[in-house]
């Protein structure tokens, strides 16, 4: 696994959720939907969530529950 999809990853794995701004933001990452893909193909279970917000739709990204350890 890529270094920025570890810290995807990482950041999933203690609970948090992240979008692409956040990815961006926090590491650099501007094709958070392509890292998602490849960690999910790893066996992580990821669920999207289509958010609106000032009239924007973007998705955020969290691990399922029963995935955060």
């Amino acid at each position: 696994m890529n270094s920025q999809n570890k810290q995807i990853a990482q950041h999933l794995q203690s609970g948090k959720k992240i979008t692409p701004l956040g990815a961006l933001r926090l590491f650099n990452c501007l094709r958070l939907g392509a890292r998602i893909y490849e960690i999910k193909k790893t066996g992580l279970d990821i669920k999207t969530t289509l958010v609106t917000r000032n009239n924007k739709t973007f998705a955020e990204y969290k691990l399922n529950q029963n995935e955060i350890h």
